[in-house]
């Protein structure tokens, strides 16, 4: 719910701005450094490297068995 006497227009309206304007980002990174000066956050940063390949049949392959189109990008290893 909206506070008292505010519309909703006026919160999307504000919420549009301080996102465009940076003023979100701002607050975060104030919010970041006075936790990390005070110990409070644990930099670790964990990367996901996982491939998922489907079946043809789900990956929208022809019936019929037509010939792969053959692209220019590099195979993966």
């Amino acid at each position: 719910m909206c506070p008292s006497g505010t519309g909703g227009h006026t919160l999307h309206t504000r919420f549009r701005r301080w996102t465009l304007d940076g003023t979100f980002e701002r607050m975060l990174q104030a919010a970041q450094a006075r936790a990390d000066a005070a110990g409070d956050i644990e930099w670790l940063v964990s990367v996901d490297s996982t491939v998922v390949r489907t079946h043809q049949h789900a990956a929208g392959a022809r019936k019929g068995g037509s010939a792969a189109q053959h692209s220019d990008a590099p195979e993966a290893d």
